[in-house]
């Protein structure tokens, strides 16, 4: 009896370690997934210290000094500007000064697409609609005077509020510039404790701004370009898909010890310098990453360099040329013969009638393409144009017969010459009519 308890005793050690293990690339599936989905911080932002430095005074003095300010961060997409302001809102509000002290508004301008609505936003995000309520104002900055006066606790003084204006140049285009206006005229006076952070990818974004909203603006400024080295690149792509802080340490090791050794491997190199290549935008390298971390399961456990591979061809393929898999024979042929026209008539448009007569004389001469009634192959032209790989050249409010219609090819003869070469069962003389340059 005792050694039957000890033969199930053993048996049940590996099930039991497999199932810790199974919870422990269930876990670490799900961190990464988050980090990708940017919904927590990077692990760590590369670059940009001296500016992290400024960004972080800045915020500091309005929080613990009550001191009011304004600044632009300005610079390309995906070049991290919300990313380094989170970071830095983040490393405020630990400090002692900020806890529960420091208010965080919130703004988009592709959101709130006029003052009203902005004005709603900011009180919606500092609980402020019941002291609102059915109140009437003269002017929206006696509104926002009182939004702000309702902030004040009982010893009179205010509560830090950080205005976060995402898309700074479209609340440019508002009719006057009142927010803007009285948010920076705010900010010059000693009423009440406010920071204005705009968000641009304009660099001429103060020339958008009304005389009298320049003259309250501080105009200080922030540049940020994305100026990341490849082995920079690198090094940030192990670091997101590095585990830390993790509970199962043993397994944190030996994934980041994979991870290190996947990374620099040759082929993978080559993947990220490809990708380095089309762009440096970091959100580019996640779109590359999300998809190698969601194909991890229990059957497939680890990351390997065949999954950056898949992934980089999932990306760079090309959304037209995969379409064109899924045609039929007849519009393959249909659009064989546009190729030919277009090629003998100079990039000319043409219509219906002219690619029916390429495509009948093809088809008569060899005995492997099947001849369709002219009522299925005007159909088969008719789904190439909703397809949208081929486009009308004239307006649809002109009355034309549809057979006549102008058209113009929207593929390259690379990407239709590809297509044949990977199309299943594709008749050899289909193949040889689009390679030749003459029908």
């Amino acid at each position: 009896m005792r050694k039957k308890n000890q033969r199930s005793t053993v048996s049940s050690a590996p099930r039991a370690h497999g199932n810790s293990q199974d919870r422990s690339i269930a876990d670490a599936v799900t961190t990464l997934r988050e980090r990708l989905s940017q919904s927590s911080l990077p692990p760590y932002i590369h670059g940009y210290q001296h500016e992290r430095r400024q960004l972080t005074e800045l915020l500091q003095r309005t929080v613990q000094s009550g001191e009011s300010n304004s600044i632009l961060l300005i610079g390309p997409r995906g070049a991290g500007k919300s990313m380094l302001l989170k970071s830095v809102l983040e490393e405020v509000k630990k400090s002692d000064s900020a806890q529960n002290n420091i208010l965080v508004v919130h703004l988009n301008g592709l959101l709130q697409t006029d003052d009203r609505l902005a004005l709603h936003e900011i009180t919606r995000q500092l609980h402020l609609e019941n002291t609102v309520g059915d109140m009437v104002f003269g002017s929206f900055a006696e509104n926002l005077q009182f939004l702000l006066e309702a902030l004040r606790s009982g010893d009179e003084t205010s509560k830090p509020v950080i205005f976060i204006l995402e898309e700074f140049d479209l609340f440019a285009q508002h009719r006057g510039q009142a927010l803007l206006y009285n948010l920076f005229d705010v900010s010059q006076s000693a009423q009440t404790p406010i920071c204005v952070v705009g968000i641009t990818c304009r660099l001429d974004v103060t020339e958008l701004l009304e005389k009298r909203v320049r003259s309250r603006f501080s105009h200080r400024q922030l540049h940020l370009f994305n100026n990341i080295s490849f082995m920079d690149y690198v090094a940030l792509c192990i670091s997101y898909l590095s585990l830390r802080d993790f509970p199962d340490q043993d397994f944190a090791s030996r994934w980041n010890k994979n991870i290190k050794e996947v990374v620099e491997s040759a082929t993978v190199r080559d993947v990220l310098n490809r990708q380095f290549t089309l762009s440096k935008d970091v959100r580019g390298l996640l779109m590359l990453l999300t998809p190698v971390i969601c194909d991890l399961s229990l059957a497939h456990p680890s990351i390997t360099a065949s999954d950056f591979v898949e992934s980089f061809k999932s990306l760079s393929t090309d959304s037209k040329s995969s379409m064109l898999h899924g045609l039929s024979i007849l519009e393959l042929c249909l659009i064989i013969a546009m190729k030919h026209l277009t090629d003998i008539y100079q990039e000319e448009p043409f219509n219906f009638e002219m690619v029916y007569s390429e495509y009948l004389k093809f088809a008569q001469q060899h005995a492997s393409v099947q001849v369709f009634d002219k009522a299925v192959v005007l159909k088969a032209f008719e789904h190439l144009v909703a397809l949208e790989l081929i486009r009308p050249m004239d307006s649809r409010t002109i009355r034309i017969q549809k057979e006549y219609r102008l058209m113009t090819l929207l593929l390259h003869p690379a990407q239709i010459l590809d297509t044949l070469q990977k199309y299943p069962n594709c008749p050899t003389d289909i193949k040889h009519w689009a390679a030749s340059s003459f029908t």
